[in-house]
């Protein structure tokens, strides 16, 4: 089983004697260490599948793991193994420990705009901006584990003085609707192993190796979490990659790699720095460029591919002749290989580069794809549907009985919904529960009250009915209950409408394979969307298309053909990181978009571009006279024109030819 593997492969596959850390270089081949160590310590040593636990970062990454590692095992070791992402972890740890942290196992998992709506509430009159500085302002306290009372004493500027003040109010409106947004899912496993050993010693029971992919962007509340499972046994492997640490400004914290190793003192480090990706002329320049950063571990990427093709650097005027040059280059490149359009990517640092390509790319008549765009699941039609099983699952959700008692209108406006949360509010309970009290009689109106109650009345049946019932079937019933087709029908455009309802058989069909596949109930399947939403965004199924993505989306992808555009001062390294002087993450993200190509990188940068009313003069970035010497630099005339300067340079040389000068 290990003969694949090279030797520090094999090393880091066979060690079980302490904590180790797997420095994994780009395209080193650190899934195939993670699945066959699996593999060897369930079938050389013995340990059984249900104690051992590999966490990712995405939903993805574990689909994949584990379908790698399900060919190494048995049916049933692959099915007792636990792969899953970080949050899907907490998940689980909070929904069977749910007495301990004060909710019942069917809490809401809240998404953006239900964590945005809760703070403009609170905030009263801040627009859109300020709530998403506080959002993320407190999202940052929560994954370093900072309390809100300790929050108030980290007021810096007018934003994390107005999220201080919130802080507990939101914290508190959370727990009324017996909800929690995604840092809760880490965050209260910490607190809850903190404050009760018996749970952690259960947990520790459960899952006693742990496998961490990505480590280098775990934030402080994993890289506490990780440490409370270990216990100080350490027995975990750790594999990431300190020169691909570009996740800090959502919280990641490279210095967890200096953290292990004071924690652990006898943490086996090892390195595995063949690439079976790239060309040596690639994989040379970015050890060249990465050399720059300081290192905590020393590493050098290389390859057996052979020297490769040179790394293309080419000057545009401005970002249109940039777009134009790179669709006319892709173009005569495909032609010349016979390559396919998935072969390429395009990769740039912020999202606003991606629309002058776009434009582009549709005049050359070069289909392409997007990562990051809307989630399906952030659809309008999507999140109807969810708001009524949210409710089913969780009665004390009132953000998903306001959107399910609206959709379809029933009558119930907003004078009866204020009428019943002042009600409510006064019995500190949820709208739905308010609905059935004598008491609700006296504040709203008897029409209104009827159709709330019946409303209330056919959720309470659907629940009931979620725990025996197979989800698709109910979930059929649902939709012709509500008369959700017609309502599209009717409240929208026909081509618009037919849209929505072909999304919503989608998702219903999806839901109905992922309950019978995964034997998971109607509410369990709530919580499994709401983690898919979050994590994976912007999926795309392989389709024959160029890829475009930021540099950040890309992490953990490669293409044969890679086109790394707007290279330049200000843009990468970004403006507010030379202003800041944290060049070193911004050197981490130009060395992970050098590292996504196989054979061939070209690397644009604009002369010129416009800021505000202003066309300003730039410098192409630091990074490229950083990565040595082994780049061809194309001269002016080595560039591609458009057809109209080809026509006039073409009808210039007839000219000359016959004699006759052109003006």
């Amino acid at each position: 089983m290990l003969d694949q593997l090279n030797a520090p492969q094999r090393d880091a596959v066979k060690y079980l004697d302490g904590p180790c850390l797997v420095l994994a270089g780009a395209g080193s081949g650190k899934t195939r260490v993670i699945t066959q160590k699996i593999a060897y310590m369930v079938q050389q040593c013995g340990l059984e599948a249900r104690n051992i636990a590999a966490i990712t970062f995405t939903n993805k990454a574990a689909r994949e793991m584990h379908e790698r590692v399900a060919k190494l095992l048995d049916k049933r070791s692959a099915r007792q193994l636990t792969v899953c992402t970080f949050h899907a972890l907490g998940v689980r740890i909070v929904r069977q420990e749910a007495q301990h942290v004060g909710l019942k196992p069917q809490f809401s998992i809240l998404d953006t705009s239900d964590l945005q709506q809760i703070l403009a509430e609170l905030s009263g009159n801040a627009d859109k901006a300020t709530i998403k500085g506080i959002q993320w302002t407190i999202s940052g306290w929560k994954n370093a584990l900072i309390p809100p009372e300790e929050a108030v004493k980290l007021v810096t500027d007018e934003t994390s003085h107005a999220a201080a003040k919130l802080y507990p109010a939101y914290e508190k409106t959370l727990r009324a609707y017996q909800g929690v947004d995604f840092d809760d899912l880490i965050a209260l496993p910490v607190r809850l192993f903190d404050s009760h050993e018996d749970a952690l010693e259960r947990w520790r029971g459960k899952l006693r190796y742990l496998l961490v992919d990505e480590y280098q962007d775990t934030n402080r509340a994993q890289y506490k979490l990780l440490r409370q499972l270990a216990g100080d046994r350490g027995a975990f492997t750790a594999v990431g990659d300190d020169d691909q640490a570009i996740y800090a400004w959502r919280g990641a914290d490279v210095e967890n790699l200096h953290l292990l190793q004071r924690d652990y003192p006898k943490l086996r480090v090892i390195k595995l720095e063949q690439n079976y990706r790239s060309s040596n002329r690639i994989l040379n320049a970015a050890n060249t460029l990465i050399a720059n950063n300081e290192k905590l571990f020393e590493k050098k990427l290389w390859s057996d591919h052979g020297l490769g093709e040179p790394i293309q650097v080419t000057l545009a005027r401005d970002p249109e002749h940039e777009a134009e040059l790179v669709a006319m280059k892709l173009t005569a490149h495909k032609f010349e290989f016979k390559t396919h359009f998935r072969d390429y990517a395009i990769l740039y640092r912020g999202n606003h580069q991606a629309r002058i390509i776009e434009q582009q790319l549709r005049n050359h008549h070069i289909p392409y794809v997007m990562s990051g765009g809307q989630s399906f699941f952030d659809r309008a039609e999507i999140r109807d549907l969810l708001s009524y099983l949210r409710l089913m699952a969780n009665p004390d959700d009132d953000l998903a009985f306001i959107r399910a008692i609206t959709t379809p209108r029933r009558g119930v406006g907003a004078a009866t919904l204020e009428a019943l949360g002042n009600y409510a509010g006064r019995r500190h309970g949820s709208l739905f529960n308010a609905t059935f009290e004598e008491g609700a009689a006296e504040h709203v109106p008897a029409r209104q009250l009827e159709v709330v109650r019946k409303f209330g009345s056919f959720i309470k049946q659907l629940d009931h009915r979620a725990y025996k019932e197979p989800a698709g079937a109910l979930l059929e019933e649902l939709l012709r209950a509500i008369g959700y087709q017609a309502w599209l029908m009717e409240s929208c455009e026909v081509k618009e409408a037919e849209t929505k309802w072909r999304n919503v058989r989608d998702f219903v069909e999806w839901l109905a394979r992922r309950g019978e596949e995964d034997q998971k109930t109607l509410h369990e399947l709530v919580q499994t969307v709401a983690l898919i939403n979050m994590l994976d965004k912007g999926d795309d199924g392989e389709v024959d298309a160029v890829q475009l993505a930021t540099l950040h989306a890309s992490k953990g992808l490669e293409w044969p053909h890679v086109f790394l555009i707007g290279v330049e001062e200000g843009m990468l390294p970004h403006q507010s990181s030379i202003d800041e002087d944290k060049i070193e993450e911004e050197r981490r993200l130009m060395y992970v978009g050098v590292t996504r190509a196989q054979r061939s990188l070209t690397i644009t940068a604009c002369e010129r571009r416009r800021f505000g009313g202003e066309i300003r003069m730039i410098e192409a970035s630091r990074f490229i006279d950083e990565m040595g010497d082994g780049l061809r630099r194309a001269s002016k005339d080595d560039v591609p024109v458009s057809q109209d300067e080809g026509r006039a340079r073409l009808a210039n040389l007839r000219a000359m030819l016959a004699g006759k000068p052109q003006a």
